[in-house]
């Protein structure tokens, strides 16, 4: 597959740098994960404010969820149909629209519904930012590009936090959506200048009657994954993950029968893309549980505030971080598949190891192991989201970008469930009236096994995969003049 599957049509216009067009995408990118982890922490006082409870709270957290299951898996037929220049600055347009609804929202009903038009524009800017990306940028620059990308989402939890509690200390809880509208037109007014607008092809009517039950379906799993990790809500979960299981298979069905799903299973064909969706899948229950299990660890079985519990899960976002200008280095060297086994193992049993912290260890060596896990785990992610799109042809380039974001967002989800499922079941079989140190280990090990799985997948992709892309193995003087 050529560079120009990458690159938007020639215009008059120089074309920026591939890092500028990442941070323009990024800057959208980081209002939604920044907002996500600054909400969490105002919510007993928003909740003071609106006279209800706190827990009643987490119908903020939820309906914003509800939106992304929705819109997610329509955002790349829109992009075809609209261009995708227009639909990600709109995107961000209704996220800003979103958070100034929500910093003035007098009940909770008000609040509820805005965070669910907030995430109508989160929903588009993901995956179509992403998309904007890959058709802006040549194939050698994606490695760097991805790695600037995905900062966002590693500064946010850093970020978020410290940002909430200082606006809720000395401001306002509302000044937590007052902080978009800047990011917001800054980025509206790049996207406008610096980004092509590009449109697919149209392959027919918009699927309807998939987005329906997609909508539902991913609604349903997103909803009962996360009320899996709530006390007293196990009933409600199954009832919800047995409905979205149920209209899962009634859209397969559906998408069988249709020319242009709205969600494209047939792209899982593509040996990259679906090596990369199954192994990545996998993966991100681990990354969607430690943030889950590590804070509660160091807070019931430690003992340790939320302050200082929070202090010492940053380590692996700080890792993360610390990859990032090793990452191009590492691929070009040891090529995709080579790569992802070794860091994907290493990666994993790092996080095996938290199965073994004790009480009685040192923290900074705890710090210490949870900054490697997330230098190495960073590492997948960031080649997980570049290889994926290796094989994908230009006019399914919106369907791959669309689809793929559904799977990260749902198996972080379900990365909570399995792990709030193998906490409350070593709970119940030991008959622990709360949890203690041997039923997280339970919890890691179980996250871990999941996460080892991975490496099948792995094994599967070819020695030569994404060799244009990281530069590995490139081709010889001899191969370049015989044409081969």
């Amino acid at each position: 597959m050529s560079d120009q599957i990458f690159q938007a049509a020639p215009t008059r216009r120089a074309a920026p740098s591939f890092r500028f067009i990442a941070l323009i995408v990024a800057s959208a990118m980081f209002m939604e994960q920044l907002d996500a982890t600054v909400l969490a922490t105002a919510l007993p006082t928003m909740a003071r404010d609106f006279g209800v409870s706190a827990p009643a709270m987490s119908i903020a957290l939820t309906s914003y969820l509800l939106s992304l299951a929705i819109f997610i898996p329509a955002s790349g037929a829109i992009a075809d149909r609209y261009g995708s220049r227009t639909v990600f600055r709109t995107a961000i347009a209704v996220f800003v629209v979103g958070s100034l609804l929500c910093a003035q929202a007098p009940t909770l009903f008000f609040l509820v519904v805005a965070r669910l038009l907030q995430g109508l524009g989160g929903a588009m800017m993901i995956p179509v930012g992403r998309l904007v990306l890959m058709r802006s940028v040549a194939r050698k620059d994606m490695v760097s590009a991805m790695s600037w990308l995905l900062i966002p989402a590693l500064v946010g939890p850093i970020l978020g936090p410290p940002i909430g509690g200082m606006f809720v200390t000395y401001l306002d809880w509302r000044w937590i959506f007052y902080i978009n509208v800047p990011i917001g037109i800054i980025g509206f007014g790049l996207v406008t200048m610096f980004i092509e607008d590009v449109k697919g092809p149209r392959n027919g009517r918009f699927d309807l009657s998939g987005f329906v039950l997609s909508g539902i379906s991913l609604g349903s799993l997103l909803f009962g994954f996360e009320m899996s990790s709530r006390e007293g809500e196990g009933y409600l979960a199954v009832f919800l993950i047995s409905v979205g299981l149920l209209f899962g298979i009634a859209y397969l069905r559906h998408a069988r029968k249709h020319p242009s799903p709205i969600m494209d299973f047939s792209l899982m064909r593509v040996p990259t893309f679906g090596a990369s969706v199954i192994a990545g899948s996998l993966t991100r229950i681990s990354q969607g549980a430690t943030p889950f299990l590590i804070p509660l660890m160091l807070q019931l079985g430690f003992g340790l505030s939320a302050a200082a519990a929070g202090q010492i899960s940053i380590a692996t976002a700080l890792g993360s971080m610390a990859m990032k200008p090793l990452q191009l280095k590492i691929l070009r060297r040891l090529g995709f598949r080579t790569s992802l086994l070794i860091f994907g193992v290493i990666g994993t049993l790092g996080y095996g190891l938290c199965s073994i912290f004790r009480p009685d260890w040192p923290l900074p060596l705890i710090f210490i192991i949870l900054f490697f896990c997330g230098f190495f785990m960073s590492f997948q992610f960031t080649a997980y989201n570049t290889i994926a799109y290796d094989e994908i042809e230009r006019d399914r380039m919106s369907s791959a970008t669309s689809f793929y974001t559904t799977f990260q967002q749902l198996m972080l989800s379900l990365g909570i469930c399995v792990a709030a499922l193998a906490l409350h079941g070593s709970m119940y079989v030991r008959e622990h009236a709360t949890a203690e140190m041997s039923d997280f280990s339970v919890a890691f090990i179980v996250v871990t096994l999941i996460a080892l799985l991975a490496m099948v997948w792995n094994a599967r992709f070819s020695s030569n995969a994404g060799s244009e892309i990281s530069g590995h193995r490139k081709k010889s003087p001899e191969d370049a003049l015989s044409g081969h």
